[in-house]
Protein backbone atom coordinates (compact mmCIF):
# COMPACT_ATOMS: atom_id res chain seq x y z
CA UNK A 1 0.00 0.00 0.00
CA UNK A 2 2.77 2.38 0.74
CA UNK A 3 4.32 1.55 -2.33
CA UNK A 4 1.94 2.27 -4.35
CA UNK A 5 1.28 5.85 -2.24
CA UNK A 6 4.80 6.64 -3.31
CA UNK A 7 4.25 5.89 -6.97
CA UNK A 8 1.54 8.09 -6.77
CA UNK A 9 3.19 11.02 -5.53
CA UNK A 10 6.33 10.67 -7.88
CA UNK A 11 4.35 10.30 -10.91
CA UNK A 12 2.20 13.44 -9.56
CA UNK A 13 5.48 15.63 -8.82
CA UNK A 14 6.83 14.16 -11.94
CA UNK A 15 3.52 15.52 -13.82
CA UNK A 16 3.24 19.28 -12.08
CA UNK A 17 7.14 19.69 -12.88
CA UNK A 18 6.09 19.20 -16.37
CA UNK A 19 3.22 21.96 -16.20
CA UNK A 20 4.41 25.16 -18.20
CA UNK A 21 6.93 23.88 -20.08
CA UNK A 22 6.63 24.74 -23.45
CA UNK A 23 8.62 24.13 -26.58
CA UNK A 24 9.72 21.26 -28.08
CA UNK A 25 12.07 19.23 -26.12
CA UNK A 26 16.03 18.83 -27.11
CA UNK A 27 19.39 18.90 -25.61
CA UNK A 28 21.07 22.07 -25.73
CA UNK A 29 23.88 22.55 -27.93
CA UNK A 30 27.12 24.24 -26.99
CA UNK A 31 27.68 27.70 -28.95
CA UNK A 32 29.83 27.43 -31.74
CA UNK A 33 33.44 29.17 -31.31
CA UNK A 34 33.32 32.03 -33.42
CA UNK A 35 36.65 33.09 -33.60
CA UNK A 36 36.61 36.90 -35.11
CA UNK A 37 39.69 38.77 -35.71
CA UNK A 38 40.06 41.49 -33.82
CA UNK A 39 40.66 44.92 -35.41
CA UNK A 40 42.78 46.65 -32.87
Amino acid sequence: MKKSILALFIVSALGLAGCGQTGPLYMPEEAPQNEQPSNN
